[in-house]
């Protein structure tokens, strides 16, 4: 009994970390699908609206808000979406040649934000673009984006990078995201799949995201629901590796355990709604791209991964078990995913201190999976500056 049940346990969670190695692996091709070179920028410049929501981030959004005004694009309109902001704040942003839709709520969600902003517009946009509140574009996003929009993508994801990484926590948050972007959105372009969407940094064909946040009632999560939504409706998601936002990291260990509970409640949520839906559009439309997503969602969290499966290859060991290799080989591969997915420029001693940090990060994510239930239908502030 006690050798099927590692075999099963330790056979779920080792696949989960060759499909990382593959993508990982996925990510080092060199596929030129996944840049935009712009040495003759196009021309013809599509209508986007560049909407950032914001709750309570008086001390960010300003100077966000200027930086968002010095894109080499022309045809854009910034969208500030004020949610409890401070008088003062208000009058300041008001002063800027952008529009400002001030929102009160209940209970806050980026749905409700974005729905009610695109009901005040009396422009048709060609683009939508999402950012959050703490974001900033490079100074070419908005053409890179544009660029990917005429060669027919209608749902594009941007690369987050950090913008801080003073703390361990920080650079931690940091290092995470850029292992994402390898193994979950430049891989699986490389391999043929769609991207994932981030919840920022991201575009749609304008009529298609009306349509999409028209029915959608998430308070977490809500990149999730549209990711799922598109590619059962067979609509892909592309990614530009190089059209760069820059994005706060989170400095405490608290708040990253939190950030990553909500993430994971909304995983899950999503992955019990869609789980059965996917499979039954696989046998029957052939749609592995779907499938391939809720897959994702059913993926233990990467951070205990190698963690699990450290533990399971000692114990396993010490008890001269015969599914030993099962584990052994998990955990190593998931250890050459993780590596091969770091980007050069961070191998640094800075990343080494703060690894040494990653055991309480490690404590706090455990603990946080045993307060799953009820997170997902709570909003949460990440807070910024």
């Amino acid at each position: 009994m006690l050798t099927v049940l590692s075999i099963l346990i330790g056979g779920y969670l080792a696949l989960a970390s060759f499909y990382m190695l593959l993508f990982a692996i996925g990510a080092k091709i060199n596929a030129s699908k996944a840049f935009i070179k712009l040495p003759t920028p196009l021309t013809i410049e599509s209508s986007m609206a560049v909407f950032i929501p914001a709750y309570k981030e008086d001390a960010v959004i300003l100077d966000v808000a200027k930086k968002a005004l010095t894109q080499t694009y022309t045809n854009y309109t910034v969208i500030v979406i004020a949610d409890s902001f401070l008088p003062e704040t208000l009058v300041l942003l008001k002063e800027l040649p952008i529009k400002v839709v001030e929102v009160h709520f209940e209970q806050s969600t980026k749905v409700k934000a974005l729905n009610h902003a695109m009901s005040q517009l009396k422009i048709d946009y060609d683009v939508a673009v999402i950012l959050d509140a703490d974001n900033v574009m490079e100074k070419d996003f908005l053409a890179k984006i544009n660029e990917a929009y005429h060669q027919g993508f209608n749902v594009i994801q941007g690369r987050r990078i950090a913008k801080n990484t003073d703390t361990s926590y920080a650079l931690l948050d940091a290092l995470s995201e850029a292992i994402n972007n390898n193994i979950y959105n430049l891989g699986q372009i490389n391999l043929g799949f769609s991207a994932r969407l981030v919840g920022s940094g991201m575009a749609f064909k304008y009529s298609l995201f009306q349509t999409l946040m028209a029915d959608s009632v998430a308070i977490g999560g809500f990149d999730k629901e549209l990711e799922l939504k598109l590619l059962e409706q067979g609509k892909p998601i592309h990614y530009v590796h190089n059209a760069i936002v820059w994005d706060e990291k989170v400095s405490k260990v608290a708040v990253f355990a939190k950030q990553r509970r909500r993430w994971l409640a909304a995983q899950y949520h999503y992955l019990k709604e869609y789980g059965g839906r996917a499979i039954k559009d696989l046998l029957t439309k052939g749609n592995f791209d779907f499938f391939n997503k809720v897959y994702q969602m059913a993926l233990p969290p990467r951070l205990l991964l190698p963690v699990f499966l450290g533990i399971g290859s000692i114990v396993t060991y010490l008890a001269g078990s015969s599914t030993f290799n099962i584990w052994f080989f998990g955990f190593f591969a998931n250890v050459l995913a993780n590596f091969i997915s770091i980007p050069r420029e961070m191998f640094t001693l800075q990343l080494l201190k703060a690894l040494l940090k990653l055991p309480v990060a490690i404590f706090f994510m455990l603990l946080s999976l045993f307060k799953l239930k009820g997170a997902n239908k709570k909003f949460y502030h990440t807070p910024h500056g």
